[in-house]
């Protein structure tokens, strides 16, 4: 594995062994509580099915939620009737879908990155990521927005020019392909459940909780790899399903056309805010490297699956309404939207600059013409090794403890209201990323509290809001 391990040169600072046990340490649980469990469990059990059963709703009851439940109540259908009228597995969606995941790979393992070479201001190559809990930093290839931009032009040369295929392709294929998607993402989460037990990447940074449901969903590994480069955290989180989010879209916009004979404005209201979204994703794709996906999550179920199937088929459900309802917003509505979606995303990008800039000089930069203010803190690694961080409190660090979060879900909804207001299936997007956003903080504090220990708290006294300042 092509990674470092470091300590601080201040690792002991002359304190006793005593002291450093008292030193907080990070990571996920190592028991699971029955609460947990039975979350898991559930998790399992429906997210499966929640995927099928919107895509079922749109493609059997015009995107109605509702209709299908009522007709089960009444006795008009069985869910045998509703399975047998979905489309089912087919070798053309399943090879559609092994020349796309193949090419993906291609892009990510053979094509370094170029772009930061042609733009100084992008950060790409190789770069370092976040200290594991073992003490570890592994290193990664950057090349995402690479990856995107000549995915995106092999796909509007073929529009355009080549007609290898048909811009509706993803749309035609949409639930053959979603069988695809589950066995891939049923496969690699399989694969790295058993690669942890027989060969792990790094067994420092394994985690067995002893409850074989949690293992297989939250992960053992920390970062498994195969050979150097090819990490599972950031091929599976940033190429098959994000760079497919823009493309389904595109998709959809075409089937619109197909099928009504002109495009709407919410549809690239929708495709517009999204793109800003996935483009803002590969930009800071370094960044990325210090997030909680990467930096706490372990690699399992919950990332495999959920980056396969759950993030390409429930993140572009606007788009795929908008086929099947084609919108044309007022004027009005049609500026709020956007100006929610662009005030939305300038607090998300603003607020993770932010962080970004102090942690790169260290604290040596103005936020809102100032010198930022802050929290000195120690944290202990699992080799034994002390570090320091520094938590900010300035800036919209200052208003609430994760403000980006509350920037994310405004343009969330902005995706949402983009589609009016006649159906709830459009909204789950925002139902969604409330639930994930919010039980994301709780976790996230958790961990912070348990590597930060009594420094954390005295960030809690000074910044004491986490999403709304005055209300949460």
């Amino acid at each position: 594995m092509e990674s470092t391990r470091r300590r601080a040169k201040h690792s002991t600072n002359g304190q006793s062994a005593e002291h450093m046990e008292q030193q907080a340490q990070w990571g996920r649980a190592w028991e699971v509580d029955w609460f947990s469990l039975i979350g898991v469990v559930s998790l399992l059990c429906l997210a499966p099915f929640i995927v099928f059963y919107f895509v079922m709703a749109c493609d059997q009851y015009q995107c109605s939620v509702t209709q299908p439940l009522l007709e089960l109540y009444r006795g008009q259908t069985t869910l045998f009737t509703i399975w047998s009228r979905a489309p089912s597995f087919s070798w053309t969606a399943a090879k559609v879908y092994a020349v796309w995941v193949g090419f993906q790979v291609f892009l990510y393992m053979c094509l370094p990155d170029v772009i930061h070479k042609v733009i100084p201001a992008y950060v790409g190559g190789v770069q370092d990521g976040a200290r594991t809990p073992a003490g570890l930093i592994n290193k990664y290839e950057i090349n995402g927005l690479q990856c995107w931009l000549v995915t995106h032009a092999v796909w509007f040369a073929n529009a355009s020019y080549f007609h290898w295929f048909s811009p509706t392709i993803i749309f035609d294929n949409w639930i053959p392909l979603m069988w695809c998607t589950n066995i891939l993402g049923y496969t690699v989460s399989t694969f790295a459940f058993v690669k942890a037990y027989l060969f792990p990447t790094n067994a420092e940074d394994c985690k067995f909780t002893g409850n074989i449901f949690y293992n297989y969903m939250m992960g053992i590994e920390f970062n498994p790899r195969i050979g150097k480069w090819f990490d599972f955290k950031l091929f599976f989180n940033g190429r098959p399903g994000i760079i497919a989010w823009t493309l389904i879209n595109l998709s959809y916009i075409a089937k619109q056309q197909e099928l009504h004979g002109y495009i709407t404005n919410s549809m690239i209201l929708v495709n517009v805010l999204q793109a800003i979204y996935v483009l803002d994703f590969f930009w800071n794709e370094a960044w990325y490297l210090k997030t909680i996906d990467i930096c706490h999550d372990h690699f399992g179920w919950y990332l495999g699956w959920g980056d396969c199937v759950w993030l390409p088929y429930l993140y572009t459900l606007q788009g795929l309404y908008l086929v099947y309802h084609p919108v044309q917003l007022s004027d009005a509505h049609a500026l709020t939207v956007l100006l929610l979606g662009l005030v939305g995303y300038y607090i998300f990008r603003s607020t993770n600059h932010q962080k970004d800039l102090f942690r790169r000089t260290d604290g040596s930069c103005t936020i809102w013409g100032r010198k930022p203010t802050y929290i000195e803190c120690t944290y202990r690694s699992a080799d034994g090794g002390v570090h320091r961080s520094k938590l900010m409190t300035s800036g919209f660090w200052g208003v609430a403890r994760h403000f980006n979060y509350t920037g994310d879900l405004m343009g969330s909804l902005a995706y949402c209201a983009a589609c009016g207001f006649g159906h709830i299936l459009p909204y789950f997007y925002i139902v969604y990323m409330t639930i994930l956003l919010v039980h994301r903080c709780v976790r996230d504090e958790h961990r912070c509290s348990s590597k930060y220990g009594k420094d954390w708290k005295r960030y809690t006294d000074a910044v004491p809001y986490r999403l709304i300042p005055g209300v949460f």
